[in-house]
């Protein structure tokens, strides 16, 4: 034989989170807006305090309940200023409400995907050379440096060095001859 829903344990401790929302929710609010200057996750807030209440097991059996729903608010204070710090909250130009106010690219999707498709076969072929000869392209072209540069920090020879670009220009050219 099973109780009656208002007899549960399940329906009591509804009740007992009702009667913390109706009870705290307006201090709570008041609370969490005294402290935040984003009155947008006052709200949220305080829907973490109740969530945390919900997970006790009879949150009706709390002694000193006021003292226990602020010190769980201000731990959610606490957690949620930490986000904002690893999220660099404050830190964020705001999105304007409006979507035509954002800049669009001027750039069409299907150049975008070619592009895409062209730095994986780049990729692809600098992969293929050698690996003294992909350094010296790297740095040659990628990182700008000067051709004794790249021959110094190699320990080869400029004339090598420029054996070495020659042959991998030729290779990525081969390899990406349809790109164009």
């Amino acid at each position: 034989m099973s109780l009656p829903d208002s007899q549960s344990p399940a329906a009591d401790e509804r009740a007992g989170l009702g009667d913390f929302a109706r009870r705290f929710a307006g201090p709570l609010r008041r609370f969490f807006a005294r402290r935040l200057g984003n009155e947008a996750d006052v709200a949220d807030l305080v829907q973490d305090v109740f969530e945390r209440l919900s997970r006790l097991d009879d949150p009706g059996a709390i002694q000193r309940a006021e003292s226990f729903v602020f010190v769980t608010a201000a731990n959610v204070l606490k957690d949620h200023a930490r986000r904002g710090r690893v999220r660099g909250a404050g830190q964020h130009e705001p999105i304007e409400p409006h979507a035509e106010t954002l800049p669009g690219s001027e750039i069409p999707p299907d150049r975008v995907l070619a592009s895409r498709k062209i730095a994986a076969q780049l990729h692809a072929a600098l992969l293929e050379l050698p690996e003294r000869s992909r350094d010296v392209i790297v740095l040659r072209l990628m990182e700008g440096w000067k051709m004794a540069d790249v021959a110094a920090a190699l320990g080869i020879s400029t004339r090598a060095a420029e054996k070495h670009q020659a042959r991998a220009l030729a290779h990525l050219a081969e390899r990406l001859r349809g790109w164009r």
